[in-house]
């Protein structure tokens, strides 16, 4: 089996993800990248985006993104930043919000963070503060005593889902920044899960509530 292009991460179908040069005329439109049309596009996006600039990709996206955040405190350069910032993406969420340390880690972005609004705060409580005055709800998602069930609640259309460290979970300050807690069920014999496993469940609890799959804009990929 032929080795696979290393920003591919679909594990089956051809060797060479995306479109090779563009054949006959070339199209008209601000959206189309020179290069790529001469060169051929081998990102990881969906079809609709084939030869697109990354501004163009961006601004269309901005049309219709979803009123959910993500957030994820970053004290210690957590290797699930990356993942959930793809997620996020995948999901188009308004924005993610990064806490703490400026830089993370982005080999799990695969690239994704050109395409979502990835922002900074030093602490939650400057996350709390520009939340708050967008009137979006801030709710930390961890296992924690008292925490309710994020299976049974009616989840904000305006929300940010919050995530600490892996291993420690939400900071204290984190905890008493959110305006409430959530946690995932479990069954098994783990303490936890993986923190872009849970971001990705939330994420999808609001999709299911809230995003409108009935349009040719809920794509498969």
């Amino acid at each position: 089996m032929e080795e696979r292009a290393p920003y591919d991460p679909v594990p089956h179908g051809p060797p060479e993800v995306g479109v090779g040069p563009w054949e006959g005329p070339l199209p008209e439109g601000e959206q189309y990248d020179p290069q790529l049309l001469a060169e051929g596009d081998r990102r990881n996006v969906v079809d609709r985006y084939r030869y697109w600039t990354v501004e163009a990709i961006v601004a269309d996206l901005d049309t219709r993104r979803h009123e959910f955040h993500v957030a994820i405190e970053n004290w210690q350069h957590d290797f699930n930043i990356g993942t959930i910032v793809r997620t996020a993406n995948a999901f188009l969420a308004a924005e993610v919000h990064i806490v703490g340390n400026r830089r993370w880690n982005r080999r799990g972005a695969m690239v994704t963070d050109r395409y979502q609004h990835v922002r900074h705060h030093p602490t939650v409580a400057d996350l709390a503060a520009y939340l708050h005055e967008r009137d979006v709800v801030l709710l930390g998602i961890d296992n924690l005593p008292g925490s309710l069930h994020l299976e049974t609640a009616t989840v904000p259309r305006q929300v940010c889902f919050l995530f600490g460290q892996e291993g420690p979970g939400l900071s204290e300050a984190a905890r008493e920044a959110c305006d409430g807690t959530f946690s995932i069920a479990q069954f098994g014999s783990t303490r936890s899960i993986n923190a872009s496993s849970a971001a990705a469940i939330a994420m999808h609890s609001w999709v299911r509530e809230h995003a409108d799959l009935s349009g040719e804009d809920a794509w498969r990929g």
